[in-house]
């Protein structure tokens, strides 16, 4: 892999491929741990660890996996480093363990990780799978921190729990309730649309072709008509 490809792997997840804001995946974490910077920064990065961790894992052993079982074989990779990171979490960031709480166990099933597994580690080097997860992890931790952001500054006041005094008697409540969310999020979605022209190729990361249930799944692009669009 030359530093062309290299660099290009490594920056796609930040914008043209975010995994969050362009290819709209990871959204429950995305809704529910970005009403503080603190906890979103958090998710981020955990998340980011595991996909770094489990793709390179991944990569290594994509030889060995047996193609029926590939997906049963990830999965329980990702889980163990997912209660890896958990359990450094809790001894080492109580309050953020207790921010996050379900959370980090849900990154088991992220679909971001699980999809970056089936779509890329399962395919590539390991030197490239490292620089994948890395790339999509920074997207997703600069998604959530953008969203978290805007929703605690103006819907709190504060920032990472630093108050604001000069925005307090103006806060936007709406933002950190369930609705001011997907409001804040929808805009970024729309925001990252416009600068890429709506052209970012989601289709190059996700596509039917490596689904198991493709044959006798009844959605159009299954057929492969998809990855030809």
């Amino acid at each position: 892999m030359n530093k062309k490809n290299s660099l290009s792997v490594l920056t796609n997840g930040i914008l043209k491929e975010n995994p969050t804001l362009v290819l709209i995946l990871g959204t429950c974490p995305t809704l529910a741990t970005t009403t503080t910077v603190t906890g979103a920064l958090g998710m981020g990065i955990a998340a980011m660890i595991v996909l770094l961790c489990s793709n390179v894992f991944i990569s290594l052993l994509r030889k060995v996996i047996p193609e029926t079982m590939r997906i049963p074989c990830y999965i329980v990779i990702i889980a163990g480093f997912v209660t890896i990171v958990k359990m450094l979490v809790q001894a080492f960031f109580p309050g953020l363990y207790e921010t996050l709480g379900v959370y980090l166990d849900l990154i088991t099933v992220n679909c971001i990780i699980l999809g970056r597994a089936e779509m890329f580690a399962n395919k590539n080097s390991v030197a490239a799978s490292a620089l994948d997860g890395i790339g999509m992890g920074l997207g997703f931790t600069l998604a959530l921190t953008a969203m978290a952001t805007i929703r605690e500054v103006f819907g709190a006041a504060s920032f990472a729990g630093a108050s604001i005094p000069f925005l307090e008697n103006y806060t936007i409540a709406f933002l950190t309730k369930a609705p001011g969310g997907l409001l804040v999020y929808g805009l970024l979605i729309a925001l990252v649309y416009a600068i890429t022209k709506g052209k970012a190729p989601a289709k190059t990361s996700f596509s039917c072709s490596g689904c198991p249930n493709a044959a006798t799944c009844h959605i159009e692009t299954c057929s492969g008509k998809g990855d030809e669009a």
